[in-house]
C-alpha cells in the first residue's frame, strides 16, 4: 500500500491513500489548494518521488497533456498525464510508465496547476513555457525509445546524481 506523509514543523504523520485522497478532495471541493508531496516513480524523469510538490486545484476542462488526480478505481488514485480524449473516456499514463490506465472524465478529483520541483520555492505552471515544451517533447519521442531513455535514467544517471 501507497502510503503518504504529513509532515508539520513538529509531527509527521503517514497515511493511507484511500485514507488521504477523500480529505484532500473535500478541501480542494471546498475552495482550497493543497501542496501535496509526491510519490511514487510514474512520472519520471521529470518529477521524482520524496522531492516534488504538486499543487492541486479544482479539476478543469480536460486537456490532452493536462496532469490531474483521478480515481482509476473505487479507492485507488493516480497522478497521470491525459493522452488520449474519447468522448467522456479519458486514457492516462506517467511519463515513467509504459502502460496507460482508463478513466472517465467524471472520475479526475483534482487538477493541478503545477509543481515545486527541486527543492524550488518557484512553481512550474503546467501552463507555462517549460511544462509545455517538456511535455510535448517527452510525448512525442517514441514510446520505445522513451523505455531506453528510462532504463538509462534509473540505471545510471540516478546513481551519479542522486536527485535533490
Amino acid at each position: 500500500m501507497n502510503k503518504r506523509t504529513y509532515a508539520s514543523p513538529t509531527k509527521r504523520k503517514e497515511f493511507e491513500n484511500s485514507q488521504l485522497f477523500p480529505f484532500l478532495i473535500s478541501e480542494i471541493e471546498a475552495g482550497h489548494t493543497i501542496n501535496l508531496g509526491l510519490r511514487g516513480n510514474s512520472m519520471r524523469p521529470f518529477l521524482e518521488s520524496d522531492r516534488d510538490v504538486a499543487l492541486l486545484t479544482k479539476p478543469v476542462a480536460p486537456r490532452v497533456g493536462l496532469p490531474v488526480l483521478a480515481e482509476v478505481s473505487p479507492g485507488r488514485y493516480v497522478m497521470h498525464r491525459i493522452v488520449k480524449i474519447d468522448g467522456e473516456h479519458l486514457t492516462l499514463r506517467g511519463d515513467g510508465n509504459y502502460h496507460c490506465e482508463e478513466c472517465k472524465v467524471s472520475d479526475i478529483r483534482t487538477g493541478v496547476a503545477g509543481f515545486y520541483r527541486k527543492g524550488r520555492k518557484k512553481m512550474d505552471p503546467v501552463d507555462g513555457w517549460k511544462w509545455r515544451t517538456y511535455s510535448w517533447c517527452w510525448t512525442h519521442t517514441p514510446l520505445k525509445l522513451r523505455m531506453y531513455m528510462l532504463s538509462f535514467y534509473r540505471r545510471f544517471w540516478l546513481k551519479k546524481f542522486k536527485p535533490i
